[in-house]
């Protein structure tokens, strides 16, 4: 497996070669790579041990979802966000993307606050640009390169960006108030996946192991689960009707 690891990497730093790609974005791209093999790898084997469950619901009118946390360059993240996509979309459920930011990156934080301003546009325009930032992450070297490309999401979307993205420190709140919760939760890594469900007692949780394997089955779990439910649930929250004695 090592290997073939290696073997990988060293495919991608020819073909940067040929392609004439500066030294420091050759850097970052393998640094990338190599970092999406061992965190996918470490996310699935990380069981989290959940300290509180106020995150863990689905929301309003769902009965199944999927809860995320998540760093806008975390690698594994990106790995994991196509899987992710495809399964909202495919079951029809909510997905609940939360930010847990890792200190040791330098633009996350401003990518999630961008994230949040294009949020408040509608549309999924948030969402739409979290997708786009996955998918060029290894282009995205520092803030400076994050800005720019920004810049160009905004372009390419007719959409006009403002001198200051946050200049009340209000969206940066909110992007802390999920780090917080993340914290709360107990979250340890990123992308930490839960499937979140109506059950017979309640709201409950199931920890995604790997997206690539484990996903869908969990979602087949989870939907079983608040089937069976449903009638018990609806059996508690029923009226019941006294008759008067005669």
């Amino acid at each position: 497996m090592q290997s073939v690891k290696i073997l990988k990497i060293m495919t991608i730093q020819l073909l940067a070669r040929k392609l004439a790609l500066p030294a420091q974005v050759l850097a970052v791209i393998v640094l990338s790579l190599a970092a999406a093999m061992n965190l996918v790898g470490q996310a699935a084997s990380q069981a989290t041990k959940v300290l509180d469950t106020v995150a863990l619901h689905p929301p309003k009118g769902a009965t199944v979802a999927i809860v995320e946390f998540s760093d806008l360059e975390c690698p594994a993240c990106a790995h994991a966000n196509p899987v992710l996509k495809e399964a909202a979309a495919k079951y029809k459920i909510p997905w609940v993307r939360r930010d847990y930011l890792i200190p040791a990156h330098p633009w996350s934080k401003t990518a999630a606050i961008n994230a949040r301003w294009f949020d408040t546009l509608g549309n999924g325009a948030g969402d739409a640009y979290r997708d786009a930032i996955f998918a060029n992450q290894p282009t995205i070297y520092n803030v400076n390169v994050l800005a720019r490309f920004t810049e160009n999401f905004a372009s390419t979307h007719k959409i006009a960006l403002p001198f200051a993205i946050d200049p009340q420190n209000k969206l940066a709140a909110m992007v802390m108030a999920d780090d917080d919760l993340g914290k709360r939760t107990g979250i340890q890594h990123t992308p930490t996946i839960f499937i979140v469900y109506k059950g017979a007692k309640g709201d409950q949780f199931l920890e995604v192991e790997s997206a690539d394997k484990d996903l869908y089955r969990t979602i087949d779990m989870a939907l079983a689960e608040a089937k069976q439910a449903a009638p018990a649930v609806h059996a508690a929250a029923a009226p019941v009707h006294h008759t008067a004695k005669k």
